[in-house]
């Protein structure tokens, strides 16, 4: 079958005729379109071949598809700018599925042992327990399940294949960091603007629809950007603060350490304004995870020199309360004075008493946003999870908690088996980024239903088979470095003879 894929997709990749009647078509459809629709036709004429263009570019190198996916990823918040039920989401389905379709259409070129990869198996293993949570004899609307596993499982099984045999070198992988530094940079800014100067009438909408409840605190704005909520932005945005905090690390040269410098507060500052205050543990448990990884002795006590007195200050003092965004990070050092947290407890206490002989949980979107839609009356609809892991505990029990656990340890432990063996200085600081993010987003999805989220998923789901699959890139760089070296051997023995 493979054989046969790769046969049909040297046939069209070369054909002349397949771009030339493309071409005609085309013109063709201008044509019509100009004649018939005027200025509309002529936005169309404009916008159909970059869609032609997307397509064939995806066709031809689908890790383009890939890239594209992550950035259209973090438009999903602005649905709220658009009129009407636009289907962001059902669009990237879209766009992930294409891209597994170029995979398959270009299987000559993709390296498919790399499957036999342990983070790989461990995805397959919580795709299997999703699709079994199908048949849960305990979910009160089963169709629901479309919606949810595509979050939980679906997207990550599909994007774990993708990245793994597609041909991605270290400049595509760096790419896509400077890409997410950059769309962090423009959110941040956002952020800012929302916060100093004001918000728009199309989010005044969303809030006035509801999100006013979670967004306006005493009087304070929690600033979201263009994130799906100011939960999400407060998390990414302590995600890439830790990224630029350990480039700003690894990197020599001083004009560069300033910059990292500078995008570190930028970034801190857009997660401060954010008022999101678990987020601080994305930095505490993704910079924890650098300085152990690292396995060296003095970036533990020059970051223990910085660190212990700034959380000192934190925990121990009332310094800086007077300016808002401080005193709610300082807050996430208190949690058992913190009403929402208690509240928070009280409800895990509640959920404990329901699921205790429901070991496989109500049924993946029963709870959370597709509960509510579809099930309204249901329990598990109407109690709030706030938690990624509290929201897999009700949908898959206890049972699906401690796979998907499992699953996350194994990814992680993977990535760190392949770091530790890893010998270039900057494809392992390249890795160290990946990981200890995700170990970051890890740690704060216990307080925030956000690695089931875009972009988060898509950065971490894409992140988590990179780092797994890290060797990949340091082998090909020995290949080239004993090819070289075979290759003068030779010509020394030539000039002997």
């Amino acid at each position: 079958m493979r054989d046969q894929l790769s046969i049909l997709t040297s046939q069209w990749r070369h054909n002349p005729w397949i771009y030339g009647g493309l071409g005609l078509a085309l013109a063709l459809l201008a044509g019509v379109l100009l004649a018939r629709f005027g200025i509309m036709g002529g936005m169309l004429v404009i916008a159909v071949p970059i869609g032609l263009a997307t397509l064939v570019g995806i066709l031809l190198e689908p890790k383009f598809g890939v890239y594209l996916y992550a950035n259209f990823s973090f438009m999903i918040g602005m649905a709220r700018f658009m009129e009407g039920d636009v289907q962001i989401g059902l669009g990237l389905d879209g766009l992930l599925v294409l891209t597994f379709a170029a995979t398959l259409l270009n299987a000559k070129r993709m390296e498919w042992s790399r499957l036999k990869n342990p983070a790989f198996f461990l995805v397959l293993l919580w795709l299997f327990y999703t699709i079994l949570e199908y048949f849960n004899p305990d979910s009160p609307y089963p169709p629901a399940w479309f919606y949810h596993a595509r979050s939980f499982s679906l997207s990550w099984s599909f994007l774990s294949l993708i990245v793994l045999v597609n041909p991605i070198t270290l400049k595509d992988v760096w790419l896509l960091v400077k890409t997410w530094i950059v769309w962090s940079i423009l959110a941040a800014l956002w952020g800012f603007k929302q916060q100093y100067i004001g918000l728009e009438q199309a989010e005044l909408n969303w809030l006035a629809a509801g999100a006013a409840r979670t967004h306006i605190l005493w009087g304070q704005l929690r600033s979201f950007s263009f994130y799906s909520d100011a939960g999400q932005f407060g998390s990414e945005m302590a995600g890439v603060a830790l990224i630029c905090i350990i480039l700003f690390m690894a990197e020599k040269s001083w004009f560069y350490r300033a910059l990292y410098f500078v995008l570190s507060l930028v970034i801190f500052w857009g997660f401060a304004v954010s008022g999101t205050r678990s987020a601080l543990f994305v930095l505490v448990g993704g910079f924890g995870a650098f300085l152990v990884l690292q396995r060296k002795l003095m970036p533990v006590i020059y970051s223990a020199a910085v660190g212990i007195p700034l959380m000192a200050v934190l925990y121990f003092t009332n310094i800086g309360d007077s300016v808002y965004q401080i005193y709610r990070i300082r807050t996430a050092l208190h949690p058992t004075q913190d009403e929402s947290f208690l509240v928070r407890l009280e409800n895990q206490q509640r959920l404990k008493a329901y699921l205790v002989n429901l070991p496989f949980g109500t049924g993946i979107g029963s709870s959370s946003g597709a509960g509510v839609r579809f099930t309204p009356w249901h329990w598990a609809a109407q109690i709030p999870p706030d938690s990624w892991y509290v929201q897999l505990w009700i949908e898959t029990g206890i049972v699906g908690l401690s796979i998907y656990l499992f699953v996350l340890a194994g990814i992680i432990l993977t990535g760190i088996w392949k770091l530790w063996h890893l010998k270039d200085p900057w494809l392992i600081t390249l890795m160290l980024v990946l990981l200890c993010e995700f170990i970051g987003i890890c740690v704060v999805s216990y307080s925030n239903p956000i690695l089931g989220q875009f972009p988060t998923s898509t950065m971490l789901y894409i992140n988590s088979m990179l780092f797994a699959s890290a060797n990949r890139w340091e082998k090909k760089a020995s290949t080239v470095k004993r090819s070289t070296l075979q290759a003068a051997s030779r010509s020394a023995h030539a000039s002997l003879r």
